[in-house]
C-alpha cells in the first residue's frame, strides 16, 4: 500500500465518501476529483483530521485533458470511478446523462490505457438498473450472466459502460473490474430513486414520521461495505474486464422498517411504505463476486440499520446533516 495513490470520481456522492474514508483510515493518500460543490457527504462521515488527508481537486469527469493530467501529475495507481447521474437526472435531461455516464467512463478508461505503466486497476459503477423485468428472469437469485434488459437510459448507459470496458481490455489491456450495486443504504445516502429508505432512518433519528416510496423485496448494502469492494476491486487484476453482481440482504421492506423500529421503538406504526416494489429482480447470487474477490462480508440488515439510525442521530444532533433539505 506504500505505494498507491488512489483518485476517486464522484467523491462527494455517497459511495464516494465511504471510499475516501476507508482509504484515508489505512493511510492511503486519496485523490477525489468531483464537480465543485457541497462536501456535505464528506463532513457527515470523516472529522476535520481525516480530510485534512485528502486532496481535493475540482474537475468535470468529461474533460479528458484535465482528467489525464491529474492522473498523470498525482502519480495515481489506482481509480475508483463513481461519477455518474442517476437515474431521475438522466430521466430529466438525457443527453447530458449520457454524456457523463458514458462519455465519463470512456474518459477514465482512456486515461488508464495511456497511462498503463502507471495505473494498475480500475474499479467503475455498474449497476442493478441493467437488468429487466423481475418477470423476465427464472425463480430464484439472479444468475451472474443473466441477460441485460435495461428499462430506463440510466440503465443503457451502464450497461454501455461495460461493453465499453470489456472492448478496453480486448484492444487495450486495460484492467478494470464492474460492480453492479442494487439498492445501497447508510449515512450520506440522501438523493436517488432509492434513497429513501436511508431517508426513513434519518426521519426515525429524529422522531420524525415517513412514508418510504416503494415496498417489496430487494437487495440492499450498507454503503460502507460496498465501498470495501469496490476498493478490493481496483486493487485486484482481473482478466477481461468483469463485472460482478453485489450480494447482500434480501429483504421485503417489511424488514427494513421491523428494523427502524428495533432501533427506535417509539417509532412504531410511524415508518409506512407504498406497497408496490421495484421492477427489477428481488434476489441477487453475488457466487461469481465471491470466487473472484475473495468472501465479502456484508454486515446483517439489523445491524446496518441501527448504525445508521445512530449515526445519523448523532449528526443532526451536530447539525451536520441538512434534515429539512434530505427529507423534503
Amino acid at each position: 500500500m506504500a505505494s498507491e495513490r488512489f483518485l476517486v470520481t464522484g467523491a462527494y456522492g455517497c459511495l464516494g465518501s465511504w471510499t475516501v474514508k476507508q482509504l484515508v483510515g489505512e493511510g492511503v493518500p486519496v485523490f477525489t476529483y468531483d464537480l465543485q460543490g457541497s462536501r456535505h457527504r464528506l463532513h457527515l462521515i470523516m472529522d476535520e483530521a481525516e480530510l485534512a488527508n485528502v486532496t481535493l481537486l475540482s474537475g468535470d469527469i468529461t474533460d479528458f485533458d484535465l482528467f489525464e493530467r491529474i492522473v498523470a501529475d498525482n502519480g495515481i495507481t489506482h481509480i475508483v470511478h463513481l461519477a455518474a447521474l442517476q437515474v431521475p437526472f438522466v430521466r430529466a435531461n438525457p443527453v447530458l446523462g449520457m454524456h457523463v455516464n458514458a462519455v465519463g467512463t470512456t474518459v477514465v478508461l482512456e486515461t488508464a490505457r495511456r497511462h498503463a505503466d502507471q495505473v494498475q486497476g480500475v474499479a467503475h459503477a455498474s449497476s442493478a438498473g441493467v437488468y429487466g423485468l423481475a418477470s423476465s428472469y427464472p425463480p430464484g437469485p439472479l444468475a451472474h450472466d443473466a441477460l441485460l434488459d435495461p428499462p430506463t437510459l440510466y440503465g443503457v448507459t451502464k450497461q454501455a459502460n461495460e461493453g465499453t470496458a470489456r472492448i478496453y481490455w480486448q484492444e487495450n489491456g486495460v484492467y478494470s473490474t464492474g460492480l453492479r450495486p442494487y439498492i445501497v443504504y447508510g449515512p450520506g445516502r440522501d438523493q436517488g430513486m432509492t434513497s429513501t429508505p436511508t431517508k426513513a432512518m434519518l426521519a426515525a433519528a429524529i422522531g420524525r414520521p415517513y412514508h418510504i416510496s416503494f415496498g417489496g423485496t430487494s437487495v440492499y448494502h450498507h454503503a460502507q461495505d460496498v465501498a470495501a469492494v469496490f476498493i478490493k476491486a481496483a486493487r485486484t487484476r482481473l482478466e477481461g474486464a468483469p463485472v460482478y453482481n453485489l450480494g447482500g440482504s434480501t429483504a421485503h421492506m417489511r424488514e427494513i422498517v421491523a428494523a427502524i423500529e428495533a432501533a427506535k421503538p417509539e417509532m412504531a406504526g410511524k415508518i409506512t411504505f407504498e406497497p408496490e416494489g421495484l421492477s427489477g429482480p428481488t434476489e441477487i447470487d453475488d457466487s461469481a463476486l465471491n470466487a473472484a474477490l475473495g468472501p465479502i462480508r456484508w454486515r446483517p440488515l439489523a445491524e446496518g440499520v441501527r448504525q445508521t439510525i445512530e449515526h445519523l442521530a448523532a449528526a443532526a444532533e451536530a447539525n451536520k446533516v441538512d434534515v429539512n433539505r434530505v427529507l423534503a
